[in-house]
């Protein structure tokens, strides 16, 4: 039918983009009432559509590029940045979602899509041969996971993530550790960052700079640590007893 291949192309999109294809919004609103009573197009929220494959009836947008559709500035961020670049290791049914315009959380296809607030406009990428998908880089990525550690799924799941990524930049990290600007977060991604250091390959400059921005105060890696937590004189944090026995990655001492 015309317009549904073009309009598949696109993978999620708006009326607006259905105005564009036609030209007129009243031919616009025809097109859609067409393609969605054939069972060619699925609404996903209000202003949000995806076409349906035809051979398989199932939608043609991945949850990232309907993720990434809500507007003009969202991206996939923390647990699920990790599940795009394929080092998570649960999958989750949820889709975070950053944007610096809020909208409400919605569900659509057993998939539900997780409003998180843009505290930071910095490493933000666009991947090659992708369309419609922004997602925060990695190191980006480790920094807000550290951050939001209920947004990745616990600890153990982080600490399982982290221990499949080779690389980091340790520029890109300060960068946007210095964005944030929280004494806590250059505690926690210190501590942690030491542990997988040598497989990461990062500098013992960049563990020196976190240790340089902790100040004096003593704090909890996790909130479940006050009570059973040891402390890390190095680092002035409560964190629990045998971290990192939780996986096979072996790599700094824990205290």
């Amino acid at each position: 039918m015309t317009g549904y291949k073009q309009l598949a192309l696109l993978g999620a999109f708006s009326f607006s983009d259905v105005e564009a294809l036609t030209g007129n919004k009243k031919t616009a609103y025809s097109l859609l009432y067409r393609l969605m009573n054939k069972g060619l197009v699925k609404k996903v929220r209000s202003n949000l559509y995806t076409c349906v494959n035809v051979a398989t009836g199932e939608v043609i947008a991945s949850r990232y590029q309907i993720a990434c559709a809500c507007n003009n500035t969202a991206y996939l961020s923390h647990h699920t940045a990790f599940e795009y670049y394929g080092i998570a290791n649960q999958v989750f049914y949820e889709v975070y979602v950053s944007s610096d315009t809020r909208f409400r959380d919605f569900e659509f296809e057993g998939i539900k899509y997780k409003y998180v607030a843009s505290k930071l406009s910095k490493g933000i990428i666009q991947p090659k041969n992708t369309r419609g998908i922004r997602v925060t880089d990695m190191e980006r990525s480790v920094v807000d996971n550290i951050k939001d550690l209920e947004k990745i799924g616990g600890l153990e799941e982080l600490l399982n993530c982290l221990s499949l990524i080779h690389y980091l930049d340790p520029e890109k990290l300060i960068n946007y550790l210095d964005g944030y600007n929280i004494q806590a977060l250059y505690q926690k991604t210190g501590f942690i960052l030491e542990h997988y250091m040598h497989g990461m390959q990062l500098t013992t400059e960049f563990i020196d700079y976190c240790k340089s921005k902790i100040g004096k105060s003593t704090r909890y890696l996790l909130k479940e640590s006050i009570h059973t937590g040891i402390y890390n004189k190095k680092w002035r944090l409560i964190v629990p007893e045998g971290l990192f026995d939780l996986t096979e990655q072996g790599g700094g001492e824990l205290v």
